[in-house]
């Protein structure tokens, strides 16, 4: 008799009862119509302060780029010794949520931010972007090359004098990875001087379309991602009718531009093992091979999706 295939490695406990916990909330506060219940999600949703005084060495101060949109960063400083000699680099950092959920300033992604500004080290800057269903493509990405723009253009007095700008790289999970893609596009094709993007860090990005693959059918029942989770979110974000080969889910796909031409950063894909939407990961790393762009595939074979946000995960 034929076992039917796992669709989750062996978690700890704490990690199967936050995924948990995450799904039922993202269930229950998502309705039919394509919008969602903002104040029952917040009771979940926990938000860190920033914190002018070092936690593991890391320093946190929100900057605020529009307030009408609510368009704000946290900037992450590591703590270094000798300031005058050393330079770190810059990584604008997008949240992930299906466009939907979560913030910059959520806990998990506080936490996991700090991490990366510590262990780098580096300089994070991690954006707060509106969210569907309220704000639909292409939102996201004006908030996102708007700070950009910012960072360009604005003199930042808490921004560190060993931030080094020719050194950046745009980073994201999940639709924060599928944001890094489009801004970079966008970005690539402005004139940026103070800003040098060298590269993209594109960790479990959430890419999809009209096709159902292997992965998504094979690991249907995964933590978090589902098709039909996928697909509410794809409606809740992408312009009213519109399917899910539109270009800003499909890159690659029927109605996908060619990039072959574009100064395309080199790009690093991370995949888990355990995710559902690996094959669109892939494929997105493949699409950049075939448009002649220098990129790398970096798999997790026991990690299910948003891993990284969990240490013992994967």
């Amino acid at each position: 008799m034929s076992q039917k295939p796992r669709t989750s490695p062996d978690l700890p406990w704490k990690i199967r009862l936050f995924y948990s916990t995450f799904t039922f909330a993202v269930d229950i506060t998502r309705r039919s119509n394509i919008t969602v219940n903002r104040r029952l999600f917040n009771l979940v949703d926990l938000k860190s302060l920033p914190s002018k005084k070092p936690i593991n060495g890391v320093t946190t101060t929100d900057i605020k780029v529009d307030p009408s949109r609510n368009l704000w960063f946290r900037l992450y400083t590591p703590k270094i010794t000798n300031s005058d000699s050393t330079k770190l680099p810059v990584i604008v950092y997008f949240h992930g949520g299906g466009f939907v959920f979560l913030a910059a300033n959520s806990k998990p992604y506080d936490d996991y931010c700090k991490t990366l500004a510590k262990e780098l080290p580096a300089v994070i800057i991690s954006v707060n972007y509106r969210l569907a269903p309220e704000h639909r493509y292409p939102s996201q990405y004006e908030d996102g090359f708007d700070v950009l723009k910012f960072i360009e253009t604005n003199s930042i007095e808490s921004f560190p004098s060993y931030a080094d700008l020719n050194q950046c790289f745009i980073a994201g999970d999940s639709a924060g990875g599928n944001l890094a893609h489009h801004l970079v596009l966008e970005a690539v094709k402005s004139n940026l001087n103070k800003v040098r993007i060298i590269g993209v860090l594109a960790v479990q990005p959430y890419f999809g379309g009209e096709e159902r693959t292997e992965s998504e059918i094979r690991l249907e029942g995964a933590p978090l991602v589902s098709m039909e989770r996928t697909d509410w979110m794809w409606k809740a974000f992408l312009p009213e009718e519109s399917d899910r080969d539109h270009p800003a889910a499909n890159v690659f796909g029927p109605n996908g531009e060619d990039i072959s031409s574009v100064n395309f950063p080199a790009t690093i894909v991370f995949v888990g093992g355990f995710d559902p939407l690996q094959d669109w990961q892939k494929r997105y790393y493949e699409g950049l091979k075939k448009s002649g762009k220098e990129a790398y595939l970096v798999e997790f074979p026991n990690a299910c999706h948003s891993f990284y946000a969990f240490p013992g995960a994967a």
